[in-house]
């Protein structure tokens, strides 16, 4: 007889451990006020950046480690993964910021203004040297998210709008929801936007490096892009201010005045979920495991989690980010 498995929460966390325990042929059973992805969850801000090695500047070990897995893993299921890379940027007076982000992490090339060029023909002249990532990737976040809903629907994964008790095993993907539970979890604030600038044309996520608002942007394809820079230790979810967002679009500017011109199609907020050191955490209390902490890595270490707690389930399995002081209970 297969596992009885009850998921709360369809945001990343939640589908993709759906999508690995259906495909060890559990019996899954999805739980979410709303019946598909949108705006009501964390995961629909996200910036969809592959960029394990990246992330090393400030992020420890097991992200790096971890994160190497999302690429193949989103590709494997039907996702569109532009595998690309991705660069790293400084404006003259922050050149030093580049230097320390170096130092600080590996698997990327040296690139002078020619070479960048070359990767970036719109930022030709605009800086004269640059960092590639070439092992690095990104995803669509919303259309990563749709697809997988739509495969579990294809699948026959129900999803009720409550959770009623009916015995298996219960895994907790609610992200910020979960601190009624989680008492050590707290809320770490990002701002977004999205822009149309058709004259700007970019393959690859490009950060542009700041000592105080360091700027990403990430293509969407057909001129759209999307930005982000903020990180706020704050649980609110429903305020962009005036001086975030004026930041953000300062540091397009920098990175390239065209973005001066653009059309802002959307700005967007919400908070991730976060335990003190930034790490994920599986954490196990009776029938209940817990899933959560993803911070801003939600698409880049949902995949290595999903497997972990698939493992878990099925083989009894611990995994290595199981949270040895909150155990079984």
């Amino acid at each position: 007889m297969s596992a009885r498995v009850t998921i709360l929460g369809a945001g990343v966390a939640g589908l993709c451990v759906a999508t690995e325990l259906v495909a060890r042929g559990a019996d899954v059973h999805l739980v979410d006020p709303q019946p598909y992805p949108g705006a009501h969850a964390c995961s629909w801000w996200a910036g969809g950046m592959l960029a394990p090695f990246c992330e090393g500047e400030t992020a420890e070990e097991p992200v790096v480690r971890l994160g190497q897995e999302a690429a193949g893993w989103w590709r494997a299921q039907g996702v569109d993964v532009h595998h690309d890379g991705s660069l790293v940027v400084a404006l003259g007076r922050d050149r030093s910021e580049l230097d320390r982000f170096a130092r600080r992490t590996e698997r990327h090339d040296r690139l002078d203004g020619a070479a960048l060029a070359e990767k970036e023909p719109h930022l030709e002249g605009r800086f004269d040297r640059a960092l590639f990532f070439p092992d690095e990737a990104h995803i669509a976040p919303r259309a990563a998210l749709t697809h997988l809903r739509a495969r579990l629907d294809d699948l026959n994964v129900p999803v009720l709008d409550r959770h009623e008790a009916a015995g298996g095993t219960v895994i907790d993907c609610r992200g910020l929801a979960a601190r009624d539970v989680l008492t050590d979890l707290r809320g770490v604030k990002g701002e977004m936007a999205v822009l149309r600038a058709p004259e700007i044309d970019l393959r690859r996520p490009v950060r542009l490096l700041h000592p105080r608002h360091p700027l990403y942007i990430v293509p969407r394809g057909d001129g759209v892009f999307m930005l982000g820079a903020t990180q706020i230790e704050s649980g609110e979810r429903g305020r962009a201010t005036l001086r975030s967002v004026t930041e953000v679009f300062s540091a397009a500017y920098a990175l390239h005045p065209a973005f001066g011109e653009a059309e802002i199609l959307e700005i967007g907020v919400d908070a991730r979920p976060a335990f003190p050191d930034n790490l994920p955490r599986i954490r196990r209390r009776g029938n209940t495991i817990l899933v959560n902490g993803l911070f801003r890595h939600g698409f880049l270490l949902a995949p290595a989690l999903a497997r972990m707690v698939a493992e878990l389930v099925m083989d009894g399995k611990i995994p290595e980010v199981m949270d040895e002081d909150h155990g079984e209970r």
